[in-house]
């Protein structure tokens, strides 16, 4: 591994900042989701254990550098002591006399929360006064927070550089799970690529291309994929002025040696609502009155063959118009298809993205995937080969 762990870490009786992801739904001062802050439980747990003093840096929405009160982290401090089962203490400051008095009064076992990193406008400017500031409130850093690895930001990564510095338990598990699926896989490797448009998934599909074995394109996305091969696909979404983009990544896959799976058969309606009347065509045969909302019995019998002969699946994107039924079908198949997999050990996978996960969730097997990243934008740039600063300051 090319980043240290909690495991290599001197803790014992130091103050480690930690960087967390918190950032919950909060409805009238109160959590009512508190996912995020249990996923960082195991982390500050062993930090305790090793006789570290934990000390949260975090940030809360977008108060773009100025105090907004309604962003406040304090509403959290309540729901921290519950998952933790340990006293939590709350400094008004990140940095100056509130936080350095907070931390000096810091007992052993106790947790302190420093209010939102974002309160000053040098933490998303990555400011070096702000990092050192930050960093000469504790004796080591771990950062815990992969979902806001991909921004180069005081406490993402600036202080990583002035502190000895750790991934967190949950970062770490985030980061072995990603080196599985595409640092150093086991093939044949899958990617799902799905959602609306190719235009926002330009990076990650050309890196993917020249990575996996098999690449099968769904949802809106696919759509303009038939188009780029001349097929008339009616009243359907589908970016036309993409075309030839399509096409140079299709070029691209041939010479990767990569196979793009697209249906060969779609599920089409006249209107996009619950229930709404549908029927099965082939994928070059869409009325022009109608659009394509998902793939059909024919393309999920493909794709299913496909994870058969994987060994490691990426899958970032539903296949269809997945929040409205009947045409979740085939993401519904598909994602069980790919669970049962993994269930018997023949298959890796690993999920993420905000679409992906809830789809996963309504297919009921979110649990049996090898690894759901809930990280959006980071695990995004981590599959479009990007580094991420945050991951890239934790290296040795």
């Amino acid at each position: 591994m090319a980043w240290k762990t909690l495991d290599e870490m001197d803790l014992a009786g130091k103050v480690v900042l930690v960087r967390v992801d918190i950032n919950v739904p909060v409805e009238n001062g109160v959590v009512t989701d508190a996912t995020r802050i249990e996923k960082i439980v195991p982390t500050l747990k062993d930090i305790i254990a090793e006789g570290g003093k934990p000390v949260l840096l975090a940030h809360f929405g977008r108060p773009k550098g100025k105090v907004v009160p309604e962003m406040s982290l304090k509403p959290l401090v309540p729901v921290l002591a519950e998952k933790l089962g340990c006293t939590v203490k709350f400094a008004e400051d990140c940095v100056g006399g509130p936080a350095k008095a907070a931390v000096a009064a810091l007992g052993t076992g106790e947790v302190l929360l420093l209010e939102n990193t974002r309160f000053h406008a040098g933490e998303e400017k990555n400011d070096p006064e702000l990092s050192a500031a930050m960093a000469a409130l504790g004796e080591v850093y771990v950062n815990d927070a992969f979902s806001a690895a991909h921004r180069a930001h005081s406490s993402t990564e600036g202080i990583a550089h002035i502190l000895p510095a750790a991934a967190g338990r949950l970062m770490e598990a985030e980061l072995k799970a990603l080196e599985a699926a595409l640092g150093d896989p086991v093939r044949p490797v899958t990617a799902v690529v799905g959602g609306a448009k190719v235009s926002t998934k330009l990076d990650l599909l050309g890196n993917l291309v020249s990575k996996v074995d098999n690449l099968v394109i769904g949802g809106g996305m696919a759509n303009t994929f038939l188009v780029a091969q001349g097929i008339d696909v009616g009243k359907s979404l589908a970016e036309r002025e993409m075309a030839e983009t399509a096409r140079e990544i299709m070029t691209k896959a041939v010479n990767a040696g990569c196979r793009i799976v697209l249906p060969k058969d779609v599920v089409v309606a006249r209107e996009f609502k619950a229930g709404a009347e549908s029927e099965t065509v082939a994928a070059d045969a869409c009325p022009a009155d109608a659009m394509i909302l998902d793939a059909g019995p024919e393309a999920v019998a493909e794709i299913s063959k496909v994870f058969d002969e994987s060994k490691t699946l990426i899958w970032n994107g539903p296949l269809g118009a997945f929040e409205i039924a009947p045409f979740d079908t085939a993401t519904n198949a598909a994602a069980q298809k790919a669970a049962a997999l993994t269930k018997a050990g023949l298959l890796t996978s690993v999920a993420g993205g905000g679409d992906t996960v809830a789809a996963l969730n309504k297919a009921g097997v979110a649990a049996d995937f090898s690894y759901i990243s809930t990280a959006g934008g980071a695990f995004l740039e981590w599959m479009e080969g990007k580094e991420l600063p945050g991951v890239a300051a934790l290296m040795k």
